[in-house]
């Protein structure tokens, strides 16, 4: 087995542990129905996740690329168990938001920073779509077995043991596996090929100062802030949805089909970026989403929740499939560690926008309606985004020092 190999089957390893964070749901309804929590209260730890995991992804961004990436991939492993281990002693929300919330979250944006990125220079820049769905593939669909794994967890143990045995699980899995994470003398992706044709031809590399210059980079920061809202407030509340909605008291179902299908989004949509282009992809993945928010309200039985979980899977999936390697096109792989970082932050606002709305909604209507409709509303701005968006043209410089893009 060739090492591009190894590094891309550890990577997808790592991201099954990472994924841990896509099982929230189960925790959340159980601390809702065993402990009393509200809502918001359960939700809470899963959103603050969110938002530092993009901070940490930023912060890992930076520094890998200038001092590698198992450094941050060994930091991210460990603190993901570490945060784990400590949530089996919280006892009040707002130490579940210290453990899991800002330890684990943290952790897990150190770590997952470093594996697409690594995977893709190791092969030809006509597999970046490809190893991009790959490497996502793992964390997508982790929840297929961790979802019954916690679930079994919980009903025999306890909520805090199931958090202790996750924990020591990461630590003795993924930790010993980040120390693989490396990059290549020579990366194939650096050599001179045909570029997919959703992005530009001959696209050099740009530094996250002059990507924050390009027009384009706002209108993905947008569509990828957007875009995400819809999938992670289902993610994060699914099985609380099927109560609510529908009276479906067993959910993990319906976290193993948003797994499976968002671990299939993330290949098949990574493919087809390949094949068709990013860009155009983007607008079926948006305009899937958008469909499912209109249609979601009238689920009400367990077949119809999980129609909207597989089609919630794949379009959230894909879009975590071609963000990525869409900004790897259009700024290149030198600085994609920084620079995927940066707009990685949209994807933090997603975690705050979607669950805590979802959350506040239902807390004060007992009805999930009004958090679908701004939903739909956002997904319809997104593809608005997405039908402006134009590749970057290779930068060059003007005579005053200006950097020139289209």
């Amino acid at each position: 087995m060739n090492r591009a190999i190894k590094i891309l089957i550890a990577g997808v390893c790592i991201n099954l542990c990472l994924g841990v964070l896509y099982t929230w749901s189960v925790f959340s309804q159980a601390l809702v129905s065993d402990m009393g929590w509200s809502n918001t209260d359960a939700g809470m730890p899963y959103t603050v996740s969110i938002v530092v995991f993009a901070i940490a992804l930023l912060i890992s961004g930076i520094l890998q690329d200038r001092w590698g990436p198992r450094p941050m991939a060994v930091l991210g492993t460990a603190l993901t168990g570490v945060g784990m281990v400590g949530s089996a002693f919280a006892t009040t929300p707002s130490m579940l938001v210290l453990t899991f919330g800002i330890i684990t979250g943290a952790g897990i944006g150190f770590a997952f920073a470093c594996l697409a990125p690594t995977a893709m220079k190791w092969f030809p820049p006509s597999r970046k779509g490809l190893v991009s769905g790959i490497i996502a593939a793992g964390f997508g669909v982790a929840p297929l077995y961790l979802a019954p794994t916690t679930t079994a967890l919980i009903s025999q143990f306890g909520i805090n043991q199931a958090f202790l045995y996750l924990g020591i699980g990461v630590l003795v899995i993924a930790l010993p596996m980040a120390f693989t994470i490396v990059t290549p003398p020579t990366s194939p992706s650096s050599q001179t090929t045909t570029v997919n044709q959703g992005a530009a031809a001959d696209t050099s590399d740009f530094t996250w100062r002059e990507m924050i210059r390009t027009p384009q980079f706002y209108m993905m920061w947008g569509l990828f802030a957007l875009g995400s809202s819809a999938g992670l407030m289902l993610i994060g509340n699914i099985t609380s949805i099927a109560l609510v909605q529908g009276g479906v008291e067993d959910g993990a179902l319906l976290v193993a089909t948003l797994a499976v299908f968002n671990t299939l989004g993330r290949i098949v949509m990574g493919m087809l970026s390949d094949k068709i282009g990013r860009i155009q992809t983007l607008w079926i993945v948006l305009l899937l989403q958008g469909l499912n928010m209109v249609l979601f309200p009238i689920f009400t039985t367990e077949l119809g929740f999980l129609i909207g979980a597989a089609l919630a899977g794949i379009a959230y999936g894909g879009l975590l499939s071609v963000v990525p390697s869409l900004t790897a096109d259009f700024y290149g792989l030198n600085n994609y560690g920084t620079n995927y970082g940066v707009l990685y932050t949209a994807w933090g606002v997603a975690g705050f926008m979607g669950p805590v709305l979802a959350n506040e909604v239902v807390d004060h209507t007992g009805s999930f309606g009004v958090a679908y409709l701004v939903s739909a509303v956002t997904l319809g701005v997104a593809v608005a985004l997405a039908l402006m968006l134009k590749p970057v043209r290779k930068k060059a410089t003007a005579p005053s020092g200006e950097l020139l893009t289209a």
